[in-house]
């Protein structure tokens, strides 16, 4: 398997949360990427959620208000292999050539 996390995120977008920052007053705002997948979310009370995808479309970075994240890892079958969040949980997803999940790991220790 690849080491996790090789694309290095480039977080020179503006502080959030940006719409009120850019004087916008009509709620809720949203921005979308090229394919349609929602990039960023904010509410009238300042709350944001930011997303990231991969060139497939697969989500690949959330964050919010509350500094919760998380990252996701997909293999060239757009299966998800890896996942980690901001409080510390993982999970290893392993694939055999068919793409049939043969494995499963976590933080927690739980293996099948």
């Amino acid at each position: 398997m690849k080491s996790m996390f090789t694309r290095k995120l480039s977080f020179t977008e503006p502080m959030y949360p940006k719409a009120r920052a850019m004087g916008i007053t009509v709620f809720p705002y949203k921005e979308f990427d090229s394919k349609g997948n929602t990039t960023y979310y904010e509410n009238k009370e300042g709350k944001f959620d930011r997303y990231e995808y991969d060139s497939n479309g697969n989500e690949i970075f959330y964050t919010n208000t509350d500094d919760y994240w998380y990252r996701k890892e997909y293999d060239s079958n757009n299966k998800k292999i890896y996942y980690l969040n901001s409080d510390g949980y993982w999970e290893k997803y392993y694939y055999d050539s068919n793409g049939n999940q043969t494995h499963y790991e976590n933080f927690d220790g739980c293996k099948n």
